[in-house]
């Protein structure tokens, strides 16, 4: 008997895992991928080293899907953190966990990794077409690509579609699908970006002379949620791994009201009043800078952001100054353009799918990875949902093809 069809759309980590099942169950799968060669964004991912997953409790990685944590809970209980560090140790790639909780191949680099797993898949009869991108269905409703060549097209009995979201467009991921999928009835949530810097209008003067400096030693608050670590300013505004952690709220906040104002402790080992105390020091001749570098260590990208946010009232009165420097308040205007975001939020919106993550509108397609609604914070939880949701859309793209075997 002729194994069934099955064809993937996108060759990221979601994508890939869904052949992997879908091979598994016996399914002839064939991949189409819009670059000229597979998981370039993973590879991008990788270069500082790939953060593959975090080996945190389960109950507290769940929480940090947000809004989508029920959803996302169900694809890591069949395939979570501690099941991905095994799966790769398959493939001959061990991992080891950093001292911040962070899990990472013992190399470091994703390029080994991928290497070994598309072997394996080639070995197990994966077809890939690379250069083909999706164009939508033709008259007929088989799938149109364009290629070098010219249009293509291809049908299979059921098809996995893991086209990814909207940041770094240039690695293959440009959202371009959802106008096709919206217009076949399937809700789509605007994709947005998330992960990402934001803007600051800074002075000329600050922006020329402290863009590209790190400030290091911060705590970030807005909105009751506080996160430690460092950020960075830039020529448009700030970003860094404290902003990447708070751009969820911070992105909503500025959709809602036009601006969110973060508040920034720039000495988070002081209290108010020892930094009051250490003011109040007479300085002489020595310069502001100097002084504060020297009574509370104090750099001078830190001393110089203050200069820039605070008016000369608050910089001449200790215990207002002292106040400031427990919460500088930075007025951010809006996020950068989803192509400079690490991923983005919106997608295919969850209402739109059955539990199995088919599409309602389109019996046979299933969707899985970045392309849907859902969002999360780095540490390896972008990675491991996407790798989970390729599993299940895969799974259940297998379970459909046994489903509709005599239809």
């Amino acid at each position: 008997m002729k194994a069934r069809s099955a064809i993937i759309v996108g060759g990221g980590p979601a994508g890939l895992m869904a052949a992997e099942e879908l091979l598994k169950g016996g399914a002839s799968v064939d991949l189409y991928e819009a670059m000229p060669s597979l998981g370039r964004k993973f590879l991008m991912a990788g270069k500082g080293g790939l953060n593959i997953t975090h080996a945190e409790p389960i109950e507290v990685f769940i929480g940090r899907y947000g809004a989508a944590a029920p959803r996302v809970k169900a694809w890591l209980n069949d395939f979570g953190p501690s099941d991905l560090r095994r799966w790769i140790s398959e493939l001959g790639i061990e991992t080891f966990v950093g001292s911040s909780g962070r899990v990472f191949p013992a190399e470091m680099k994703a390029a080994p990794l991928l290497r070994a797993w598309l072997h394996r898949l080639r070995q197990a009869g994966l077809r890939i077409h690379v250069r083909h991108r999706w164009l939508g269905w033709d008259a007929t409703g088989a799938l149109r690509f364009a290629t070098p060549g010219g249009e293509v097209t291809a049908r299979g009995d059921v098809t996995v579609l893991a086209l990814g979201g909207g940041s770094w467009p240039q690695l293959g991921s440009d959202g371009a699908w959802q106008s096709l999928l919206a217009a076949r009835g399937v809700e789509v949530t605007p994709l947005r970006p998330a992960n990402c810097g934001f803007e600051i209008n800074w002075s000329k003067a600050f922006r020329a002379k402290h863009a590209g400096a790190p400030l290091k030693n911060v705590v970030g608050h807005f909105a009751g949620a506080r996160r430690p670590g460092e950020c960075v300013i830039t020529e448009h505004g700030i970003e860094g791994g404290l902003i990447y952690a708070l751009s969820a709220f911070l992105r909503d906040a500025i959709a809602d009201r036009g601006v969110a104002v973060l508040e920034l402790d720039l000495l988070p080992q002081h209290n108010v009043a020892q930094i009051e105390k250490e003011l109040m020091h007479p300085r002489g001749s020595r310069s502001f800078s100097s002084h504060v570098k020297s009574r509370l260590r104090l750099d001078g990208t830190k001393s110089a952001l203050l200069r820039e946010c605070l008016p000369p009232e608050v910089m001449a009165d200790p215990q207002r100054l002292a106040a400031a420097l427990k919460a500088l308040p930075l007025r951010l205007t809006a996020p950068r353009p989803i192509a400079e975001a690490i991923s983005s939020a919106g997608g295919v919106s969850f209402d739109a799918l059955d539990d199995h993550l088919m599409l309602r509108a389109l019996p046979g397609m299933f969707c899985a990875g970045e392309m849907l609604d859902w969002e999360a914070p780095t540490g390896g939880y972008l990675l491991t949902a996407c790798f989970a949701s390729g599993r299940v859309a895969g799974r259940s793209a297998c379970a459909w093809l046994r489903q509709t075997a005599d239809m």
